[in-house]
C-alpha cells in the first residue's frame, strides 16, 4: 500500500518533487508555503506581493525542477534562493513602476523647480482628471494618488492586467494633450 504524501520525508518529498509528481508539489506547497510567504513579507512588506511571490516562488520552482539537485540540499533551502531572486525580482518592478510614474508625470505636469509644481497645474491636472469617463480615471487615481501598481490596480478592479497599462498609457497621452494645448491657449 502506498504511503500518502504526508507521511513522507523531506527527501522522499524532493525526490518525487524532481521526478514531476503533482502530489509532491502540493506536499511541498503544504509543507513550506507559509515559510516562503514569510520570507516574501518581511522583504516586502506588503501581503498582496508577498503573496504573489509565494505563488511564483512555486511555479518558478516546478518549472524549473529539473535543476534541482538533491545531493547539493534540501528541497526548502533551494525554495528558499527562489524566493530571494523572487523577492529581488519584485524590487526591481516596483523601482521601474516608480521610474516610469515619475516619467509620466514629468509629461503631465510641469515642474516650477524639482520639488514644486504649480498650483495652477495641480488644478488644472485635477480638473481634466474630472473629463476621464471610467475607468480611465480610477485607474489614474490608483496609479496616482494611491501608488498602486499596475498589477495592485488589475487586482483592485479586476480588470486585465494589459487593459489597467492601455488605460493609463491612453489617459496620460490624453491629458498631456490637453495640458499642451492649455499651457499654449495661456502662453505658459
Amino acid at each position: 500500500m502506498l504511503r500518502p504524501p504526508s507521511s513522507w520525508d523531506d527527501a522522499e518529498v524532493a525526490r518525487a518533487f524532481v521526478a514531476g509528481d503533482e502530489l509532491a508539489l502540493a506536499e511541498a506547497y503544504r509543507r513550506w508555503s507559509a515559510f516562503v510567504h514569510t520570507l516574501a513579507l518581511r522583504s516586502l512588506r506588503d501581503h498582496t506581493d508577498a503573496e504573489d511571490a509565494t505563488q511564483q516562488v512555486f511555479v518558478n520552482a516546478w518549472r524549473g525542477r529539473g535543476g534541482f539537485d538533491i545531493a547539493r540540499g534540501p528541497l526548502a533551502a533551494w525554495l528558499t534562493g527562489i524566493t530571494k531572486t523572487v523577492v529581488a525580482d519584485s524590487f526591481a518592478r516596483r523601482a521601474r513602476h516608480q521610474r516610469d510614474t515619475r516619467a509620466a508625470v514629468a509629461t503631465i505636469i510641469p515642474m516650477v523647480d524639482a520639488d514644486t509644481v504649480a498650483v495652477a497645474d495641480r488644478l488644472l491636472v485635477a480638473d481634466e482628471m474630472t473629463r476621464l469617463g471610467e475607468p480611465q480615471r480610477t485607474i489614474l487615481a490608483l496609479a496616482f494618488w494611491e501608488d498602486l501598481t499596475h498589477d495592485q490596480i488589475s487586482e483592485r478592479l479586476d480588470l486585465p492586467l494589459g487593459t489597467v497599462k492601455s488605460h493609463i498609457r491612453r489617459s496620460l497621452l490624453r491629458l498631456r494633450s490637453r495640458l499642451e494645448v492649455d499651457h499654449a491657449a495661456s502662453g505658459a
